[in-house]
């Protein structure tokens, strides 16, 4: 009978992990069209990635957040609560304090990601071809350098960090280069031909694509409450708004060819 019941806890035990374990999500590997192409090594402009730093907090900062009731992902209250010094006495009995470190955004929610893989055209190449009986081929030569800026479609309370938290997020699903600036640097060339028959006008039209991003902001009023020896982050009035994003794809063309 002991064994029995030992037994029965044992795949009790088993089925309740099973559904309590969390599930890490992956990212998501993006099928690149036939038309859209990589243009990471012949871009004569070196576009940066120092959006990708990743603000890591402190043992006592990370402990803090851990205890919060909402989740804080916004780098720049990190920073600030990484260099906040806040002690307190272990004989500190009976000591009540609230420190208010202001109205925060403080995590980013994705309800919808989609691509555009025409998001702003940048080039046209032109090939006629009059007079021969031989096929022309075209290929892409970018004519002047492209500047492409991604932009917030909502009108929201500090663009900038959101627009960081909105990076941050697309980027744990998404294994495309992202950023809401890139160039496309003059002279930049790539190896893809396309034929130009006799008495024909060839054109050659590339575009940068980009995420469309929907999704919502998480909004807090930020206290450190402190309580004798004790510390924790409080978040009060806590508020939600749906935002919009394009965020430009780093170093990756789309390219449409039209016979006339």
């Amino acid at each position: 009978m002991k064994h029995t019941k030992l037994k029965l806890f044992i795949v009790c035990c088993v089925i309740f992990s099973m559904f309590t374990i969390p599930v890490i999500a992956k990212k998501k590997d993006v099928e690149l069209p036939s038309h859209v192409l990589t243009i990471a090594n012949e871009n004569t402009y070196s576009n940066s990635t120092e959006d990708e730093v990743i603000l890591e907090p402190s043992p006592f900062v990370e402990k803090l957040m851990e205890d919060a009731d909402i989740p804080i992902e916004n780098a720049k209250l990190v920073k600030l609560l990484n260099e906040s010094s806040i002690k307190t006495s272990p004989f500190a009995f009976g000591y009540r304090g609230s420190i208010y470190l202001g109205h925060w955004p403080l995590n980013y929610k994705s309800d919808k990601t989609n691509i555009n893989w025409e998001y702003q055209k940048i080039n046209t190449n032109e090939l006629t071809n009059a007079g021969d009986d031989v096929n022309k081929t075209l290929s892409y030569n970018q004519l002047e350098q492209a500047e492409i800026k991604g932009a917030l479609t909502t009108k929201i309370d500090k663009p900038e960090q959101i627009k960081k938290l909105i990076l941050l997020k697309v980027k744990q699903h998404v294994t495309l280069p992202l950023s809401f600036h890139t160039i496309i640097g003059k002279d930049t060339k790539k190896a893809n031909t396309y034929t130009v028959p006799n008495n024909k006008n060839g054109q050659l039209n590339a575009y940068v694509p980009a995420i469309s991003e929907k999704g919502s902001i998480t909004y807090g009023d930020i206290y450190i409450e402190l309580k004798g020896s004790k510390k924790k982050i409080v978040v009060k009035n806590v508020t939600k708004q749906s935002v919009g994003a394009w965020i430009p794809i780093q170093d990756h063309l789309s390219f449409s060819f039209e016979l006339k």
